[in-house]
């Protein structure tokens, strides 16, 4: 089967990352200890892509799974959290790799001197991931480009897995800051060096902005007071919604490599802005189902987008829509018509 690596570096890909884990669980049936719990054969179809086999469902239950997935930071804060947080006992306990320093929101640590310490054991735990695998069809990586640990770290890292494993994709969803929602006044210095890096190294990043983030949550959400919680629930969301159809049977973009071959205009142009729809916030739920004219407004609206960009201003070089749930196909095309055909 096709299998991702995934990776989650630094205290904010930790937390994003925790919660994806979290979100594509309930998705495919998989409780809190790993053990399958689902109803339905198609969540077990590509499980395999996200999820290693750890014993054979018996008549008492279904089998285990264990995420493939590698959380590295270089403090344990982060690390304890996850781990005693309502997923922690399902990530593989050597997956774990932490130093104890911190690079202090300083991408150059984080890069040169203590992320270039723990790289090889972090390294060491990619081999035999990839090992295990059948088909490896690439690595994906949840990072932020304002700290330390995630920029300078997470792009080390990218960097090496690229030397060893050049033909495979590699994909990142990050965390771009921005000038009001700002946490240190470095940040836009370790974005830039990030940014440099991604250029070169990496097939496909997803950029998410904490503006946007909070925009949405404030506008849309009509939440008066954010948590970084929501966030990552927004985020969380976006990243099971664009893993869809690498998780599930469906008609296109059914891995990375086509996903790229899709979106990829030239190879530098590779860093896209996620949309989506429809928005709920933590804990509240839809009162009536949303034709699929409305979806796809929302979907293109500038309010929704997970990146302060507003796509009104330019062009879109290509776009990938990717729908969940029963709809009509032809529905689907004449949407994706009409949006092709507007005036800009």
């Amino acid at each position: 089967m096709r299998e991702i690596v995934h990776l989650q570096a630094g205290q904010c890909g930790n937390q994003i990352g925790a919660k994806f884990w979290e979100i594509i669980s309930e998705e495919h049936g998989i409780d809190p200890t790993g053990v399958y719990r689902g109803t339905s054969d198609l969540q077990l179809e590509r499980i395999s892509v996200y999820y290693n086999e750890a014993s054979v469902a018996t008549a008492e239950n279904g089998g285990k799974y264990v995420p493939r997935g590698i959380l590295l930071d270089l403090e344990p804060g982060t690390m304890d959290a996850v781990r005693s947080g309502a997923y922690g006992q399902l990530f593989r306990p050597d997956n774990f790799v932490f130093g104890q320093s911190g690079a202090g929101n300083n991408w150059a640590k984080g890069h040169y001197t203590e992320g270039a310490e723990l790289v090889d054991a972090v390294l060491d735990v990619v081999r035999k991931e990839c090992e295990n695998c059948d088909c490896l069809q690439g690595f994906q990586l949840t990072h932020s480009l304002g700290g330390g640990t995630g920029s300078g770290m997470g792009t080390l890292l990218i960097s090496k897995i690229r030397e060893e494993y050049p033909d495979r994709i590699m994909n990142t969803y990050s965390v771009v800051p921005s000038p009001k929602v700002s946490d240190t006044v470095v940040e836009p210095y370790n974005a830039v060096l990030s940014i440099h890096q991604l250029v070169e190294n990496t097939d496909e990043t997803y950029c998410i902005d904490n503006e946007a983030l909070y925009d949405i949550c404030y506008r849309t959400l009509k939440l008066s007071n954010p948590t970084y919680g929501d966030l990552n629930h927004l985020v969380s969301l976006t990243m099971s919604g664009v893993t869809t159809c690498l998780r599930f049977p469906g008609q296109l973009n059914a891995d990375l490599r086509k996903l790229a071959v899709n979106m990829v205009p030239f190879p530098r142009l590779h860093f896209f802005m996620p949309g989506f729809a429809p928005l709920t916030s933590r804990g509240s739920q839809q009162y009536r189902a949303l034709t699929v004219p409305e979806l796809t407004q929302q979907m293109f609206d500038a309010k929704n987008m997970m990146a302060a960009c507003d796509p009104r201003h330019g062009r879109y070089l290509t776009v990938a829509a990717i729908f969940r749930g029963r709809m009509s196909m032809k529905e689907v095309d004449e949407q994706m018509l009409h949006n092709m055909s507007k005036p800009r």
